[in-house]
């Protein structure tokens, strides 16, 4: 097929060598299906923001930090440059997010580099040696469904040890090859501890999956396991390898917030008696 003008500069640097189909069209990017050597990779050609359908971007950007003044600056405008900043940001904070959660454990593509707006990826294919059915497309077992669901749990909790949120995880966003499901598209993925969304977040990528698979394995629709991870991880209890219950229940117990009043009070006290005490002795002195 002929070449993207995106993936262009990327076959004149010997970095792709073909470009073999289009796999999909989405929101946010444009994936094709390319040969680099002897591999067959994907290549993600992100859209530009105009262009893109993914909506409130502001939310999932929320707590990403910018280390240059400048760019911060720029991006705050809204001028060209912190437009083109504000991109590289998007699609940095993708593979970034792959490299780390390879790393962690959690089953998602492996990343060759992204350049220009285009990132190189592995193409995870199934069994056979076709490009894997997104989620969506299968039919599978009760027993099937449990194992995946447990599978897809699992990954959730690593993401969140390494303080991350997927932000956008549904059937159309995770792929099945021969040995279960592999997450993908992670652009929006948020920073747990920086965004005031992330629980709200966690909540919705645990819904969205535990009603899809629970279509086959009704039972996972009585489950409750995003409240569980996200109170092992704000408690410091949540690791990789934890083993997760799906039973929560919501503490009946009322906060006394009169008796916190009183704590934030005493510890006002005491601190303006401590300065009270400095002041008197540096008196002294003179």
């Amino acid at each position: 097929m002929k070449t993207p003008k995106q993936i262009q500069p990327l076959v004149d640097e010997g970095l792709v060598d073909e470009v073999i189909s289009r796999l999909m069209s989405g929101k946010e990017a444009d994936v094709f299906v390319v040969r680099c050597g002897d591999e067959i990779r994907c290549a993600k050609v992100y859209k530009e923001a105009m262009k893109r359908g993914f909506k409130k971007a502001a939310q999932y950007q929320e707590g990403r930090k910018v280390r240059n003044s400048r760019r911060s600056r720029a991006m705050t405008k809204g001028s060209k440059f912190g437009r083109k900043q504000q991109e590289d940001i998007w699609q940095n904070t993708e593979v970034d997010a792959l490299y780390r959660l390879a790393d962690a454990g959690v089953r998602v593509p492996k990343p060759y580099g992204c350049y220009n707006g285009v990132l190189l990826m592995e193409l995870i294919t199934d069994d056979e040696g076709h490009v894997a059915d997104r989620l969506n497309d299968v039919i599978m077992s009760a027993e099937q469904a449990i194992e995946d669901h447990a599978l897809v749990m699992q990954d959730v909790v690593r993401m969140l040890c390494i303080g991350l949120v997927h932000g956008d995880l549904s059937e159309f966003n995770v792929l099945v090859d021969a040995y279960g499901p592999v997450i993908i598209d992670l652009p929006q993925v948020v920073d747990a501890a920086a965004n005031n969304n992330a629980k709200a977040m966690l909540q919705r990528d645990v819904d969205n999956m535990t009603r899809y698979y629970g279509q086959y394995a009704p039972e996972l629709l009585n489950t409750r396991y995003a409240p569980e991870i996200w109170e092992l991880y704000e408690n410091g209890e949540l690791t990789p390898d934890i083993a997760l219950t799906g039973v929560f229940f919501e503490s009946e117990e009322s906060a006394d917030v009169d008796s916190v009043l009183n704590e934030i009070q005493a510890a006002f006290d005491e601190q303006q008696q401590h300065l009270a005490r400095i002041n008197n002795t540096e008196g002294e002195e003179e």
